[in-house]
């Protein structure tokens, strides 16, 4: 690969993530317009708290979304590196300028448990968008982020535990239903954000213990169109050689797959497990053969 084309695959994904961020932030802000404000259910997070201030004090809410989120850029920057810092910044001066400018934005509800569902859907969305695009919305997700890397939690998970907080103060100056309603909406929006991150795509990992695997291996790739990688091992009771098939399947194919092995050896040993997402070597979603 010459510097030129490297030069233009660098410009072509700094675009993708640009446009990806600005999209998730446009739709959190959708979100937040036209579903939380007008049925005074709440974000979490900063973001939560620059609305409860913003109805405290009248003042737009685009300048607390700015201005509280900078703490937490700087700590990003420090932690996790000058690009994730870069990617947040924008992201949320993308969202602070779009909430100041959807002034005029429809109410697509008065329905308050509606605006919990489909606004917590849309948040979700937007906030994985940008975090699966290395960057970040609000000042918890920096958090959630780094705990992520030194305890068992997805980001969606430490996010919601900051917000179970956030949403009981907000209780006080909202009133309980309507906080209640925002935690409904959270439970939506944390799914939704590691559904977006993880991948839609569901994949399967499948690991094959057979005498016959060159057979099963063939027929997994003629049949089925997938790659397969064999490993050699060793049973821990009789200490005999196993011969192992490893490949990666989508979840409309593991019926298939048991079918084609048992078509070789019925006393197959199949483990199958979920996979969060999947890139690089062939693998690509295809049709059941």
């Amino acid at each position: 690969m010459n510097a030129i084309t490297h030069r233009r695959l660098s410009n072509f994904k700094i675009i993708k993530r640009g446009l990806f961020i600005t999209l998730g932030a446009a739709l959190m802000a959708v979100c937040l317009k036209s579903f939380f404000i007008p049925t005074d259910i709440i974000d979490g997070g900063i973001v939560g708290i620059s609305l409860i201030l913003s109805h405290i004090t009248s003042i737009n809410l685009g300048i607390f979304l700015f201005l509280l989120n900078l703490p937490f850029v700087l700590v990003g920057y420090k932690q996790i590196g000058k690009t994730f810092a870069i990617s947040t910044l924008y992201g949320i001066t993308v969202l602070s300028v779009f909430t100041s400018l959807f002034k005029d934005i429809p109410h697509l509800t008065n329905d308050p448990l509606l605006a919990a569902l489909f606004g917590g859907l849309g948040l979700g969305i937007g906030v994985g968008l940008v975090i699966r695009n290395g960057g970040s919305l609000d000042g918890t997700e920096i958090i959630g982020i780094l705990l992520t890397k030194s305890s068992p939690f997805s980001i969606g998970e430490v996010v919601m535990a900051f917000n179970v907080f956030i949403l009981g103060s907000a209780g006080f100056v909202f009133g309980w239903d309507n906080a209640m309603y925002s935690l409904i909406a959270y439970y939506v929006a944390f799914k939704t954000i590691d559904l977006t991150i993880e991948g839609f795509q569901d994949t399967k990992s499948v690991w094959i213990i057979s005498d016959y695997d060159k057979e099963i291996g063939d027929a997994l790739n003629a049949r089925l169109g997938r790659g397969v990688t064999y490993f050699h091992g060793e049973g821990g009771f009789m200490g005999e050689d196993k011969k192992i098939i490893f490949t990666v399947i989508s979840r409309l194919e593991e019926a298939k797959l048991k079918s084609i092995v048992e078509d070789f050896d019925e006393n197959a040993f199949i483990a199958i497990g979920n996979i969060a997402d999947v890139k690089g070597g062939k693998f690509k979603k295809k049709a059941i053969h």
